[in-house]
């Protein structure tokens, strides 16, 4: 039996000097209860192989409908590039910065709904609250390819920001859930993937969908937004017979396996479980936690660049010299190269349990990328940059969001938490949207001094400062844990809390390891 699977109620929960008083409550047939509200029996005992059986068998129901549910959605959000580039702005007459403020104004409406979404995804299931989101942001999306004018594409992009907001952060939320907190990345890691692979899609689905231009009279750019949001339709329509809600109540896990699951994550984070229920404290001690906010400026820094290669890649390519067709297809074989390292530093990270070496080998990544990007080198060098840009944004993100859940303890703490490192990302993603004005292109520099002015490098910069910082509270933090509970152990000394007192303690509870 693994360590995660020997942990079971009693009548005290100790570890070191620490020792939970625990009085058992019956079920009304005098079992012990194992889920909130429902009646489970007692959790099995699984071999090593048994485990990761059942492991997998989440995993093939969970995450290819969630993948695809993601990879649909980021087609929707980024096609705006590709459409770009097939007549959208000369249809449209998108002169000055009305591109710009076109995709910026989704990021207005998106930003204030991701944490009221996460708030209220566990009361309204999200077995039916994000097919429902995925439903009406597809509507939208086909909608997009039938504007007429510069407000109406406005109009529209607004709403599809207010559709889109809950996807990303109740995903995330959702796997937190499911799964322990050091299987975490690697499942993020395969849903980014998906969001990454969708990138070198829409560069090829772009180039095929050109050809369309003409039928029924519209341009190409009208069916590319017409039939990505006929897929991402097709796709909620679908995820509304597949997905389930939580361990508690998958119907596809028998008693015993759901036993399990249950068991495993309620001693994940501590020894007496997590608080479930919402209370208001739960919002504002973490809207007020300083590491907390660290942690989305740090995720900020990693997804302003990811919004601003992804909309703008293709233009980008473009001012290098190339024309229309080479520049969607050039826009291909970075994001390739991106997806194999998101789903392969997803699976480093988990293995060797740590979240932050990885985000800052991303940041380090976009920083010379970048870098490259606003010097007089030549294309090839240029294009080169482009590679370490797209890989290094995409591939830090899933550590950055998996080390929030790792970190945060208590359901509705880290459903709020999870949804401020959305909210902050997306007003970084409204910034990228300003910054890659027309009258910069190709080099796409602020200012005099491009590594000085570039607004993208000093969000980089930002998030390699505030890294370290967070790296050393939570070592300092463990260490003196640790050397706590050495001399109580010495003393002999034992400490007794009460269960309600170690949840509301969360993350300093005497016995919660920060993962670094």
């Amino acid at each position: 039996m693994t360590d995660l699977a020997s942990h079971s109620p009693s009548a005290s929960i100790e570890k070191g000097g620490i020792e939970a008083i625990i009085e058992e409550t019956p079920s009304e047939d005098g079992g012990p209860i194992y889920a909130a509200g429902s009646n489970l029996p007692p959790p099995p005992v699984l071999s090593v192989e048994e485990e990761k059986r059942l492991w997998r068998k989440i995993d093939m129901r969970i995450l290819p409908i969630f993948t695809v549910m993601y990879f649909v959605a980021s087609l929707v959000r980024s096609n705006i590039g590709n459409a770009k580039l097939q007549g959208l702005s000369t249809q449209l007459e998108l002169t000055g910065n009305k591109y710009n403020i076109a995709l910026a104004m989704y990021f207005v409406s998106y930003t204030c709904l991701t944490v009221p979404s996460n708030l209220v995804i566990k009361k309204l299931r999200p077995s039916r609250w994000l097919p429902g989101i995925a439903l009406l942001w597809g509507i939208l999306a086909t909608l997009m390819g039938l504007v007429k004018s510069y407000p109406q594409l406005v109009g529209v992009r607004v709403l599809l920001g207010i559709a889109e907001a809950g996807l990303p952060p109740g995903v995330f939320y959702y796997i937190t859930m499911w799964y322990p907190r050091h299987m975490v990345s690697f499942r993020i890691g395969l849903f980014w993937g998906g969001a990454t692979f969708a990138g070198a899609f829409s560069g090829l689905l772009a180039f095929g969908i050109s050809f369309m231009s003409g039928t029924a009279g519209l341009l190409g750019w009208s069916w590319i937004f017409i039939i990505e949001g006929l897929i991402s339709v097709a796709v909620a329509v679908v995820a509304f017979f597949v997905l389930v809600d939580f361990p508690d109540t998958a119907s596809f896990l028998t008693p015993e396996e759901r036993s399990y699951v249950v068991n495993v994550l309620k001693y994940d984070n501590s020894s007496v479980g997590e608080e479930e229920h919402f209370e208001f404290r739960h919002l504002w001690e973490t809207l007020c936690s300083w590491r907390v906010l660290f942690c989305c400026l740090i995720n900020m820094s990693v997804i302003t660049p990811v919004y601003g290669i992804t909309f703008f890649l293709p233009s980008i390519i473009n001012g290098f010299g190339f024309n229309t067709v080479i520049s969607q297809l050039l826009s291909i074989p970075p994001y390739v190269v991106a997806t194999i390292t998101v789903v392969a530093w997803s699976k480093w990270s988990d293995n060797i349990k740590k979240r932050s070496p990885f985000i800052c080998a991303g940041l380090v990544l976009c920083l010379v990328g970048f870098a490259i990007n606003v010097s007089d080198v030549s294309i090839g060098a240029k294009y080169f940059g482009t590679y370490l840009v797209v890989t290094g944004s995409y591939a830090g993100f899933p550590g950055n969001v998996s080390w929030m859940g790792n970190n945060t303890v208590g359901h509705y703490r880290r459903a709020v938490a999870i949804g401020m490192q959305v909210m902050f990302a997306n007003a970084g993603g409204a910034i990228a949207c300003l910054v890659y004005r027309g009258e910069d292109a190709p080099r796409y520099v602020l200012g005099r001094c491009p590594i000085l002015d570039g607004v993208e490098l000093g969000f980089v910069t930002m998030g390699l400062t505030l890294l370290p910082i967070m790296v050393t509270t939570y070592l300092r933090a463990n260490i003196r844990r640790d050397a706590t509970q050495r001399d109580m152990d010495e003393r002999g000394v034992k400490v007794e809390y009460t269960p309600e007192e170690l949840r509301k303690m969360s993350d300093k509870a005497p016995d919660f390891r920060y993962t670094i």
